[in-house]
């Protein structure tokens, strides 16, 4: 999916020629991912095929500006099916729904195009192949978030939400032998792992998914922003406040010694006060962001004296998803 790249001498050499001018690291793998990319060609797909209006459970993915620009395209964002005139086209965001969603959507004979990303439909499965075999399944995520609600669906009478190492101890299951933890893909690796550690703590015997279920991409950011937040005075992350990845890429900063990160949806919500005395700006975006808007941030920054940009390159990114299969033959891909 990724290869990495060791960064560190890089930057460093970069700092030496910069002197003391004011610069932008730039966070290389930033932007859309691989499922995001998928889900929103899907919807503009899906207009090119039916017209105006089309239909959208939830936001197709967390951003604000990708959700206004489709709405002015004629995509009515709804809450719920029963929302959704019936016959109608609906399309199932990024972060998936649960059986009972389709089902909904099936009993109102609305003509659905599921845009789930392929990462979380894996997660999906295992949770149904580990309620088959009767586990407790320990989903660590965030409640309330949309994917969460979504995996939980698949097997609601297994699995238990652990909303962070803080929940750990709220955990109960019926036979420590049979207990698998899984995540909602756009968490924090770290804390993650802290949370795991925690329920290994209290469940020796905790299986670890088949494989990774934080998705390539999230990790991939949190990599790039973690080799160059030592560098930096500040890090500006674009994305939107409902985007969890995009939040967790701002904790990821702080964390690895960013003296400070802040979180915009667009250029006009940077506070000139925080370029006060800041040498060096990092600058990344969440997996759901557009590069228009990464670039929107470049410009405000030049205007403010940070003309030099340096790229911070920790993979390269190749994977591509095929789009959902009704829409395949619509038309060549761009």
């Amino acid at each position: 999916m990724s290869s990495a790249i060791p960064l560190n001498v890089g930057i460093a050499r970069s700092a030496d020629s910069a002197g003391a001018g004011k610069r932008v690291l730039l966070a290389e793998p930033r932007g859309y991912c691989a499922g995001v990319d998928r889900a929103v060609e899907t919807v503009e797909r899906t207009l090119e095929k039916h017209g105006a209006p089309i239909y959208v459970r939830k936001e197709i993915v967390h951003n604000r500006h990708v959700v206004e620009t489709l709405r002015d395209r004629g995509v009515v964002f709804v809450d719920e099916t029963d929302e959704v005139p019936e016959g109608a086209v609906l399309v199932f965001s990024a972060h998936g729904v649960s059986p009972a969603v389709h089902e909904a959507a099936a009993a109102r004979s609305l003509h659905t195009i599921d845009a789930t990303c392929p990462l979380v439909t894996k997660v999906h499965q295992e949770a149904k192949r580990f309620a088959r075999d009767d586990f407790d399944i320990l989903l660590i995520g965030h409640e309330g978030h949309e994917e969460v609600e979504g995996t939980s669906g698949e097997a609601p009478e297994h699995v238990q939400l652990v909303d962070g190492p803080a929940a750990v101890d709220d955990v109960h299951v019926r036979d420590e032998n049979k207990v698998i933890w899984l995540s909602q893909t756009t968490l924090s690796v770290d804390e993650t792992m802290e949370t795991v550690q925690r329920l290994r703590e209290r469940f020796p015997k905790l299986q670890d998914p088949p494989s990774d279920d934080i998705c390539y991409a999230t990790q991939n950011r949190q990599v790039a922003v973690k080799a160059m937040a030592p560098e930096c005075d500040l890090v500006i992350v674009v994305g939107s406040r409902n985007s969890s990845n995009s939040v967790r890429l701002v904790e990821v900063a702080l964390n690895a010694g960013a003296r400070a990160a802040h979180l915009v949806d667009y250029a006009r919500e940077v506070d000139p006060d925080w370029l006060s005395g800041v040498t060096t700006v990092g600058i990344t975006s969440g997996a759901s962001v557009p590069e228009i808007l990464v670039r929107g941030v470049l410009d405000l920054l030049a205007e403010h004296g940070y003309g030099e940009v340096q790229p911070v390159t920790t993979a390269n990114e190749t994977l591509v998803f095929a789009l959902p299969r009704e829409l395949r033959t619509a038309s060549a891909r761009r």
